[in-house]
Formats: structure tokens, C-alpha cells, sequence
């Protein structure tokens, strides 16, 4: 997809390693928690687009594997972690949070699945943050036992929805330590 080039993937591993090796860019939502992101939005814009089309699910699955199954991998924690994806649907077949946060399985991570889900079908993409502010996503939470959570979601944009959800979790007691993204779309 990206040189063109024949290959059996959908972008090859020659530029997998030179235009999708993943950085870490860091923000703080509510004065404390961090938000890792691993790509700026506008690198793998044509990339992310893809996540509404049946194309999406092999794109959003190599950039997982390039980014959220290292991290994974080298993080190191003394308790065990819940990972939620951020309104994990399936749509278009697939669920895009969903592959993210299965990447995140590891040692002391445990990916769980429907868990964190917006009442409010409204969808913010390309919307402003007044827009974002006057219609809230209002999360509903299901149980689960893991007491600390990394919340996951592909775009941080006005970081409105990753607020809200971590507001929701911890009206449920649970305590989010930190948060992933794959692209941080701030200018």
C-alpha cells in the first residue's frame, strides 16, 4: 500500500520498518494521567482512514503489532492490568480498539472486551469541541476484576472521550493508570 511493491502484505516489511516505526509522543488528560501515542495522526492519516473499510482491519492490525504488542511486551508492572478499548463494536465487521487492545496481551496485561461502551451512538469523528462538549459519549461499564486499567482508543484529538472515559471507570472504582493511542491528531 505504501511503495507499491508486490508483496504478500498489505504494506511490506521493508516499510513497516522505515515509515511505520512508532515513536512516543506524551500528553496528560485531567491534569494527571498519561496518553501515549505512537504515531502524529497526520504520518499515517491515509492509514487510520482505513479503519471504515474491510481494508481496515489488516491496516489497524500491523499497526498494532508495530506498536502496542512491543510496548506490551517491555512494560512492567507490579500488579495485574486490565486494557479496555474504548466502545469496542464490532462495525464493518471488525472492532478497531478491539485489535488494538488484543495486542496489548502480555504478562501482566489482560485485554477485556466490552467493558467500556457509550450509551450515546453519536460519533465525534471530524467534529469540533463544542460539538464534543454538548453531546457526551455517557460510558457504561461492566464488571470486571482487575482493579487498574490502561484505556485504549486509536485517536487523541481534544482528549474529550478518553476524559469521559476515564471519569466513567473511576465512578466504578477502578483506577486508570495510563492511556494508549495510536496517533495523536493535536496540532
Amino acid at each position: 500500500m505504501i511503495c507499491e511493491s508486490l508483496s504478500l502484505l498489505h504494506i511490506c516489511k521493508k516499510c513497516q520498518i522505515e515509515f511505520l516505526s512508532p515513536s512516543l509522543y506524551k500528553r496528560k488528560i485531567l491534569g494527571k494521567i498519561p496518553v501515549y501515542s505512537f504515531y502524529k495522526y497526520k504520518e499515517i492519516e491515509s492509514l487510520l482512514l482505513s479503519k471504515h473499510t474491510d481494508l481496515g482491519y489488516y491496516i489497524y492490525t500491523i499497526l498494532a503489532k508495530n506498536s502496542f504488542s512491543p510496548f506490551a511486551k517491555n512494560f512492567d508492572y507490579a500488579s495485574e492490568l486490565a486494557s479496555i478499548g474504548i466502545d469496542d463494536h464490532v462495525k464493518n465487521g471488525y472492532s478497531h480498539t478491539a485489535i488494538l487492545n488484543k495486542h496489548l496481551k502480555s504478562q501482566n496485561i489482560r485485554p477485556r472486551y466490552a467493558r467500556l461502551r457509550a450509551e450515546s451512538p453519536v460519533s465525534y469523528s471530524g467534529k469540533d469541541y463544542q460539538f464534543r462538549l454538548l453531546n457526551p459519549r455517557k460510558f457504561e461499564v461492566a464488571s470486571f476484576k482487575e482493579e487498574e486499567v490502561i484505556l485504549v482508543d486509536d485517536i487523541i484529538t481534544t482528549g474529550l472521550t478518553l476524559t469521559q472515559a476515564v471519569e466513567a471507570l473511576h465512578s466504578k472504582g477502578k483506577k486508570v493508570i495510563l492511556c494508549l493511542t495510536l496517533a495523536d491528531a493535536r496540532k
